[in-house]
């Protein structure tokens, strides 16, 4: 359950933010790093605090469509639907941008992504505020995502940072993004909302993820670079069938082992090595970026990620081999989000 509202709390951050500052919040998915999207001076204090490359554009916080027409050119029909079906939820809409807008966000796009965070106290900062909030992850770029104000504050100074404590994320991944300015629905960035969600709302085919965009390629939405969500400790995926390759390097390294399966040939690992989490995909999601975090503070030599089977023939990161527990078809796409996630935040495990 969130942690309940301070409304003290919630009034100076607004005041904050009216002076330019920048403020972490929780929504439903991680914290966000929030400041004045209208503002080019406190948009760009976000890039600077973060390490964040220009290249790589913000989403938007709104309480709801109103508000998303200050920061959008214009409110397609498909907006509206899936705004009335999924906000506030864990869904980007990328809209038409206003010329207005300041250009680092959309890293100088002609779209802007637009999302209503489920959470009281994300959604009490923006009617306090009462305008349009920058909501990346409130990390240093490119690493885990936070879930907690407790990891926010481990990344950023007080003074730099007020941070509000919304107790942990619900979602604990990021919000799916979804392309609304093509002829064809698209889905940029995997979450919890799968394309059937999206069709079901639309009625009309919503299309997968392609190929990441190159490095020449203007992006449209946070969270497609190659490397992200990545912990500081070199970090392997690795498959069911790689597991006892990896179950023998665990006995002569310090490794952590991440795990959402009781595995035989990792049945012996001592609990110091073994961390699980659940086999159910929101649950996992949940749990997944403290988990790495947890992995990451131990100052180990590696960490090994078994690779969940999204069983989705579309998913656009399959596991080289299946899993022994295959996901049901209603789970494949919160698992293909996942293994979105990990791909980008490890490397692949080579030995047999």
């Amino acid at each position: 359950m969130p942690t309940p509202i301070n409304l003290d709390d919630v009034t100076r951050a607004a005041d904050r933010l009216r002076a330019g500052g920048i403020v972490a919040s929780p929504t439903e998915t991680v914290y966000g790093l929030g400041a004045d999207a209208l503002s080019p001076a406190a948009v760009n204090k976000v890039f600077a605090l973060k390490g964040r490359p220009a290249t790589n554009p913000l989403i938007v916080h709104v309480t709801g469509p109103e508000m998303a027409l200050r920061v959008a050119a214009s409110w397609p029909r498909r907006a509206e639907l899936l705004a009335d079906a999924f906000w506030p939820g864990p869904l980007t809409l990328v809209v038409p941008r206003r010329d207005d807008l300041p250009p680092a966000i959309t890293a100088g796009g002609a779209t802007v992504a637009v999302r209503s965070p489920d959470h009281p106290t994300a959604m009490a900062l923006l009617f306090a505020f009462g305008g349009p909030l920058v909501g990346p992850s409130a990390n240093k770029s490119g690493f885990i995502s936070p879930t907690t104000a407790h990891h926010v504050r481990d990344a950023f100074l007080e003074r730099d940072v007020l941070t509000l404590d919304g107790g942990p994320c619900s979602a604990g991944i990021e919000s799916t993004v979804v392309l609304l300015t093509e002829p064809r629905v698209r889905i940029l960035r995997p979450g919890l909302i799968g394309a059937s969600d999206l069709a079901a709302v639309l009625r009309e085919p919503v299309d997968l993820p392609g190929p990441a965009p190159s490095t020449a390629e203007l992006l449209q939405s946070p969270g497609l670079l190659e490397s992200h969500y990545a912990p500081s400790t070199q970090s392997f995926r690795f498959t069911a069938r790689q597991a006892p390759s990896v179950a023998a390097l665990a006995r002569r390294a310090r490794i952590a082992v991440i795990a959402h399966q009781e595995l035989e040939s990792l049945a012996d690992l001592d609990s110091a090595t073994l961390l699980p989490l659940p086999p159910l995909p929101r649950l996992y999601a949940a749990r997944l970026y403290e988990t790495l975090r947890e992995a990451d503070a131990r100052g180990l030599e590696a960490i090994f990620i078994l690779m969940p089977d999204t069983n989705d023939p579309n998913d656009p990161n399959p596991p080289a081999s299946p899993t022994s527990a295959p996901a049901s078809t209603a789970d494949a796409h919160i698992w293909a989000a996942i293994a979105d996630r990990l791909t980008r935040a490890t490397r692949p495990f080579l030995a047999p």
